[in-house]
Formats: C-alpha cells, structure tokens, sequence
C-alpha cells in the first residue's frame, strides 16, 4: 500500500492523496499539460526541469515505458500528479510500468486527487511553487519565495549525428535539446552536431545554426543572449525553437513575458497568418515573445487561443524562428515546411 502524501501550493491549498514513482518529498513550479498521451515523453522533457507536472487527462501510465521514447537523455520533470496511475502496463513495446519508471528517473508522483480542481485554481491564479510531502502540514513560510531551480541543460561535449551525403551539416546549440529535433533534420538530409550552450560555435565550421528548445526564464540567458548577437552578426542562417526562439527575439531588441500559466499540451492550435491555416502543434512553454521591434522582423505565426506570438521571420539576417517544435507528421500536424524555409535560407 502506497503511503498518504499532500500537495500544498503557496497561496496555502492542500490536496490529500497517495505517493508513487520516487520516496520522498519535493518542491517545484507546479504547472499543467493538457495531453492525453505520453507521459513518458513529458517526463523527459527537459523543458520540465524543476517543475510539478499536473495531468489533466484522469489515468496516465495504461501503455507502460521503454528505453526507445525519452526525448532526451537528461532533465525533464521533478514531479507528476494525476488522478489515477495505472498498475497495469500493456503495449508490445512495455518494459516497466510508471511507477518503476519514475523510481529510476527520481521522479516524485502523487496521485489520487481531484486534478480537476487543481488544474482550475492553475488557470486562475496561475502557475505557482508547491510541495509534495508525506507529511500533511508541510512548511510553506518560504515557498513564495522559492526559486525553482529551472536551468539549461546540455550535454558535456559535441556530438555529431552524421548522414551519409548530407545536403547541409548543422549546429544544433542544446539548451536542452529534444531528440525529436535531430530526427527532423535527419529526415532533411542534414547532418546535425549538437554542441553545449557554454561552447562557443564558429560560423565557418557549419551551413546553419539551429538554436535548441529549454527551460527556464529566457531574459536570464544574459550570455546566451550575446552569444546569439555574435553569431546574427555573422550573418549565417540561423533557426529558433522555443527557448531559442526567445533568445533570438531578445537578441534583436525584442522583449518576453510569462504567461499566466503555460501552453502545455499537444493540442495547442497555431495561425499561419500569411495562409491563414490552422495548425494543431505540441507545445510546453511558461514564456513568450511579448515585443520585436518592427524593423527586426515580422510575426507570421500566432496562437490561436489568446494570439500570442508563436513564429517570426527576420528582416535583416537569414534567420527563422519558431516557438514549437516543428513536425514532420501528416495534415493538422504538419509544420514541417518551417524547418524547410531554414533550409531555403541554407540554399541562398
């Protein structure tokens, strides 16, 4: 039997529940993600990192993991809440069950309380700092003022994801970086080197530079940001994702907000603003590009829901930005042709 454990959110509220994945306790920015799948995608998401993850959907964990789907190697979430955790794993890929999952990763899970309710005082008031423990009055004197530990994560050293023949050979900044976003470019014909954020890259070594999806506030990548100035300045073709998109927007002047709680989720809807089709796109993000001045570039994609900026094409450098991953997948699916025009501006 799984021992009682509470979630005590800052502004005081306390849910009563059980306790999976990993013993103990831990303390995050509690946020909310609207997919009905892939919770082991999410769990490895390194976008996550230092957050408490609320499901919405009521039962996560029915097709088990397995060593093939994490979208990356490290960072992703420091906690999971959902309403059920499924004790039954069934897929022909299955290897482990959720909650041996998240033992392994660390990965602390609370289950059996009403999402529902909290997913609405999240939509209200916002994303907010919380605690899972296994005591029922937790000390939350300091929680205001707790500062997640939300950093960029990379890898240690380059590494190169070669492909025999390669139209264009791409360096792939990792801020945190998801698998998915060298399948995609594999996919193209390009040979991708995935180097570590604290490493400077040398324009003349690549055909392009894509600057990798992360976490954290972006305003605060205070030599990230200059470290994409140096490589605008240098005028080769440059391709923003999520956190990259941000610091490349505050690398031109522009500015970035926090939302009020997030888009997470894989049902986010996307404007192309210049075809006006609606896309369906993945999405996980607490900041967006709230200003870019109008000399820098121009807006062509926005989100549907509340008409933020969601993709930028600049004016004066070869360069693209996207705040989502861009897919490869069939109809509402697929945005693919963004990483396609990065390619167009390799061809010039």
């Amino acid at each position: 039997m799984n021992k009682r454990a509470w979630l005590t959110l800052e502004d005081g509220t306390v849910f009563e529940g059980e306790s999976f994945g990993a013993e103990g306790g831990i303390t995050g920015e509690v946020v909310f993600t609207t997919s009905m799948t892939g919770f082991q995608e999410t769990l490895t998401d390194p976008n996550y990192s230092g957050q408490i993850v609320v499901s919405t959907f009521p039962i996560a964990g029915c097709p088990g993991a397995n060593s093939e789907d994490n979208l990356s190697d490290y960072g992703g979430a420091a906690g999971l809440i959902v309403r059920e955790q499924s004790v039954i794993a069934s897929n022909f890929r299955c290897e482990e069950t959720i909650n041996e999952f998240m033992k392994e990763r660390g990965i602390v899970g609370l289950y059996g309380i009403d999402t529902r309710k909290l997913t609405r005082i999240l939509r209200k008031k916002g994303t907010m700092n919380g605690i899972i423990s296994t005591t029922e009055n937790a000390d939350i004197s300091d929680l205001k003022s707790f500062t997640p530990e939300i950093t960029l994560i990379s890898g240690t050293e380059a590494v190169t994801h070669k492909i025999e023949n390669a139209k264009y050979n791409i360096a792939l900044i990792d801020y945190g970086h998801r698998k998915s976003i060298i399948s995609l470019f594999g996919k193209l014909n390009c040979s991708v080197t995935v180097i570590p954020f604290s490493e400077t890259v040398n324009p003349a070594d690549f055909d392009g530079v894509v600057l990798s999806d992360g976490a954290g506030n972006p305003a605060e990548c205070i030599e990230e940001i200059e470290a994409v100035k140096a490589l605008a300045a240098a005028k080769i073709p440059l391709f923003g994702i999520g956190l990259g998109h941000q610091l490349l927007a505050l690398a031109s002047g522009g500015k970035t907000a926090k939302h009020l709680h997030g888009h997470r989720g894989a049902n986010i809807p996307v404007i192309d603003l210049e075809s006006g089709r609606t896309y369906i796109t993945a999405q996980n993000h607490g900041y967006f590009v709230s200003d870019l001045p109008v000399a820098e570039g121009v807006i062509t994609h926005v989100n549907a829901n509340d008409r933020t900026c969601e993709a930028i094409r600049y004016s004066n450098i070869p360069a693209l930005s996207v705040q989502f991953v861009p897919s490869d997948m069939s109809g509402v699916n697929a945005t693919v042709y963004l990483a396609e025009r990065f390619l167009g501006l390799m061809g010039k």
